[in-house]
């Protein structure tokens, strides 16, 4: 079984790109639809410990944030690319026909038809919608995450049905 398809035991959801200002405070990259999980007194966990978030706050597309165990630049300088996870017992309930990534990640695409195409290897995010990259016997496809296309995604049987678009699937 490949190792993506596997349920994760954390999940993702900042990166710290760097220090900011010299007491400790660094730039996060937020990669989570609920970015009230870096709320002060929220827990986070870096490089597998947990760290209690002091403070945040809004910097153009990402946050500042202060941890009570970072007090100097070279703390902050030292956890730079680091991922920020939760463990994936924390994860928020979605709205129904929305998914987690590592939900979709190994799922086999089936046409309407019944043909298998592949496996969902990736997912790329784009402005538009999502695009699942999806790993055939003749290389990688990219089917488009949209209503015309995607007509079921049922996470028990791990099996995504769509129907092609003209075009969509190679002759």
């Amino acid at each position: 079984m490949d190792r993506k398809s596997i349920r994760p035991d954390f999940l993702v959801v900042g990166r710290i790109l760097g220090p900011w200002g010299r007491r400790g405070e660094v730039i996060v990259q937020i990669d989570t639809d609920f970015p009230d999980r870096f709320s002060p007194g929220n827990m986070v966990y870096l490089n597998g410990k947990p760290v209690e978030i002091e403070n945040s706050r809004s910097q153009k597309q990402h946050l500042i944030v202060k941890f009570f165990s970072i007090n100097s630049i070279d703390e902050a300088t030292s956890v730079k690319a680091c991922d920020l996870t939760i463990p994936i017992s924390e994860i928020k309930s979605l709205p129904p026909d929305e998914y987690y990534i590592f939900q979709l990640i190994g799922l086999d695409v089936i046409a309407s038809d019944g043909m298998r195409i592949g496996n969902i290897i990736d997912i790329m995010t784009t402005a538009s919608n999502d695009v699942y990259i999806v790993e055939t016997e003749k290389g990688e496809l990219l089917i488009p995450a949209i209503d015309d296309v995607i007509k079921s995604i049922d996470l028990q049987d791990r099996q995504i049905i769509i129907e092609p678009i003209d075009g969509l699937l190679p002759p």
